[in-house]
């Protein structure tokens, strides 16, 4: 997973990573966003479809192993699950493919969140709403420069008023990404796609009263619960783009009519333990850019920062 070359996108990275740790006050050996999480284990098995839209190997091998990582919002380690800011939670899924010619362990990934907004087109503008954040406590006079961005940013306050309730657990909340993608099917014909990753058992979120008996780690003691008692499964869909909808800009969205295709199911049998799974997170990086045959990213441009981002706090976090 290499460093973006252009200068610029490695700078706006760089100071997103800065500004995120600053605004949480994040510690050594944390992520500067999503920094409480948990890890589990299972498999993947693609539909019958899947290998029609894509020659990648996890949508044709009969079965591929997978970790997945489900997390809270912001750079506190500790935050509690029933805080408002915790939400959106994400979901990072890891395809492991074995190993290449020369021994190499071969991966790719799908990185997702709980709402289908995201702020901003560019890291540029996430940076400048991070930045206006900082900039603006309580003692700052109104309008504060983030309301001075919001009000600017027609998109990025979509994003900020988007409903976010709280989930009865991390198996029962479903994931957008959004990002584009370009799938490649074995004869080259592409397909431009968003991924979705959908609960079995169908999306259940707290109200405020139900949210405030839980326990401030009350995601993680259930997905516990829920693992020791049956596997916890999803299906992961496309959304499939058509001619005209926007491929290179993440706070586009596509119209809900567009049709879902299911690319496979995740079966869940396994919570890493605690102890395991603190010390394998700060070593696990995930990577928004698929970088495997059969997946190919979209042009936008988003996608070099934020894998720039998970890459060099990535790198921190081993270095702690």
């Amino acid at each position: 997973m290499p460093l973006p070359e252009d200068p610029s996108v490695l700078q706006t990275a760089t100071n997103l990573v800065s500004t995120l740790k600053s605004i949480f006050s994040t510690p050594p050996g944390f992520r500067p966003a999503h920094a409480k999480g948990v890890l589990l284990t299972g498999s993947f098995i693609p539909s019958t479809s899947a290998g029609t839209l894509s020659s990648a190997k996890h949508f044709n091998y009969p079965s591929t192993p997978v970790t997945v990582r489900f997390s809270n919002s912001t750079g506190i380690p500790q935050i509690p699950d029933t805080d408002s800011n915790a939400d959106p939670r994400g979901c990072a899924i890891r395809f492991h493919l074995g190993n290449d010619d020369q021994g190499k362990r071969v991966h790719t990934d799908i990185i997702c969140h709980s709402t289908p907004f995201f702020p901003t087109k560019t890291g540029e503008e996430f940076l400048e709403f991070l930045q206006s954040l900082t900039k603006s406590g309580p003692e700052v006079e109104h309008p504060t420069p983030v309301e001075q961005f919001l009000a600017a940013h027609p998109k990025a306050l979509a994003f900020v008023q988007a409903p976010k309730p709280a989930p009865l657990s991390f198996a029962t909340e479903a994931y957008f990404g959004v990002n584009a993608f370009k799938l490649i099917a074995a004869d080259g014909r592409e397909t431009f796609v968003r991924y979705r990753v959908v609960p079995v058992q169908g999306v259940q979120t707290l109200d405020q009263v139900e949210l405030a008996k839980k326990s401030s780690d009350y995601l993680y003691e259930d997905i516990v619960e829920r693992v020791q008692g049956s596997p916890v499964v999803f299906k992961i869909f496309a959304q499939v783009a058509e001619e005209g909808d926007v491929t290179d800009d993440a706070t586009e969205h596509w119209p809900e009519e567009r049709h879902l295709e299911e690319l496979g199911e995740v079966t869940l049998d396994k919570v890493v333990p605690r102890g395991e799974s603190e010390g394998e997170q700060k070593v696990v990086i995930f990577d928004p850019i698929p970088r495997i045959n059969g997946v190919e990213p979209s042009n936008d441009p988003l996608l070099d920062t934020r894998a720039a981002v998970y890459l060099i706090s990535g790198r921190e976090r081993r270095s702690a």
